[in-house]
């Protein structure tokens, strides 16, 4: 009996089963992992066997000020005009006349206008339940690398070798 796709099974994605392994170093932050990854890669060590697991994970939102309806009115403003822009460029590509830069301004414009006035509808429906800005980020306590457990003990020598 053969297999309808085979190379289905096969080419699973690596990044959606956590890694199995022997952990040879684990670090308060990813940047540690990645240097110690780097070092690997710098000692001709496989990397493609090596995965960095972070462990404990928290969702962290950092409030990076107050919101109001001149933010709201400015950063609407801004985000129509890169899509103004955008789509006067692609006009302008398709088809290019004379007219060409005020055809682009105001394409600009009238992106400006309508991300502001869209913007600020959306701001005035959702006020008072968060009227702050934030960026929002998931961190972990810790990072391990990992890796093949046959290769494990020459991973830990390269790392040793190199912090000392």
């Amino acid at each position: 009996m053969t297999d309808p796709q085979p190379s289905a099974r096969r080419r699973q994605p690596r990044g959606a089963v956590i890694p199995s392994g022997e952990t040879v170093a684990t670090f308060d932050s990813y940047a540690e992992a990645q240097a110690a990854v780097d070092r690997l890669a710098r000692a001709e060590f496989p990397v493609k066997e090596l995965s960095i697991v972070g462990s404990d994970l928290k969702s962290v939102e950092r409030v990076t000020g107050k919101m109001s309806y001149g933010r709201a009115a400015l950063a609407g403003a801004l985000s129509g005009l890169w899509v103004g822009i955008f789509f006067g460029l692609l006009l302008v590509l398709l088809s290019p006349t004379s007219t060409t830069p005020l055809f682009l301004v105001a394409a600009a414009l009238i992106g400006a206008g309508f991300g502001l006035f869209f913007n600020i509808v959306v701001y005035s429906l959702g006020r008072r339940r968060r009227d702050y800005t934030s960026v929002m980020q998931v961190v972990a306590s810790s990072y391990a690398v990992v890796v093949s457990v046959e290769l494990a003990n020459r991973a830990r020598n390269v790392l040793d070798r190199s912090e000392g």
